[in-house]
């Protein structure tokens, strides 16, 4: 697999995260994940923890601060749910000023924003420290589903394909006078997304012929990767066991 699929998300540096075998990343980041989100929401003083193990994670893998917060702007459209929901929720209401916010839907509010936040800087960690293909190798090291990591692997190799694909076909059309900003000239877009979607099962199928003719069995061949250590599989969990500890404490503390 082509080591260039890599760098769309990746951040090159040298620290201990990236150091660190894909699949350790990939347990450590998971556990993180479900703790959190099993957290209870009203422990509020939970969440600050977590954000202090997230700031850690970040600043172990010295990734820049500025392009972290560019990123973590693909939960906009989750925030902007969050905050309509102390208005359009039922249940008890609370009066701040002139507008009654529902109750229920302040702590949904912030349960979106607290586990959605936290969720995607931990994702960020894992793919600003991980190479597309090595996440694929880790996949592959922790057993998953070969049809699924088949799957994967042709995911990332073709994406630059389609993309080009795409961006040809778009060419195209405003060549011709399209202009896909208006809202009439949805019938375009909505062909152009037709035949790429042809085209590319297309392009599937021979590869699929392909792919038989020289051997194919069903079984893609062993990316490989080195094998991970006990002492990299410590490092990876000593987060995982910070973090499940709060999140027991905070069910302790619940009346």
């Amino acid at each position: 697999m082509s080591e260039g699929h890599g760098g769309l998300l990746f951040v090159l540096r040298r620290s201990p995260l990236h150091e660190l075998p894909p699949q350790c990343k990939i347990v450590s980041m998971a556990m993180l994940v479900l703790a959190i989100v099993a957290t209870p929401r009203e422990q509020v003083w939970a969440y600050g923890l977590y954000a202090a193990v997230l700031v850690a994670l970040l600043a172990a893998a010295r990734l820049p601060l500025a392009l972290v917060a560019r990123r973590m702007t693909i939960e906009l459209p989750f925030v902007a749910f969050a905050l309509l929901l102390p208005f359009v929720a039922g249940g008890p209401r609370r009066q701040v000023g002139p507008v009654a916010l529902s109750v229920d839907g302040l702590w949904g509010a912030w349960n979106i924003l607290a586990k959605g936040t936290l969720g995607v800087g931990l994702a960020l960690v894992l793919t600003m420290t991980t190479t597309v293909p090595d996440v694929v190798r880790g996949l592959e090291r922790l057993r998953l589903p070969s049809a699924l990591i088949a799957m994967l692997t042709f995911m990332v190799r073709y994406i630059d394909v389609i993309s080009g694909e795409l961006a040809r076909m778009r060419i195209a059309r405003v060549s011709r006078g399209d202009d896909p900003r208006w809202p009439w000239q949805a019938r375009a877009v909505a062909h152009t997304a037709g035949t790429l979607f042809v085209r590319s099962y297309e392009r599937g199928e021979r590869v699929f012929v392909a792919m038989q003719s020289r051997g194919y069995a069903g079984q893609m061949p062993a990316a490989g990767g080195a094998r991970a250590s006990a002492r990299q599989w410590l490092q990876a969990l000593v987060p995982v066991v910070v973090v499940t500890a709060v999140a027991a404490m905070a069910w302790r503390a619940q009346p």
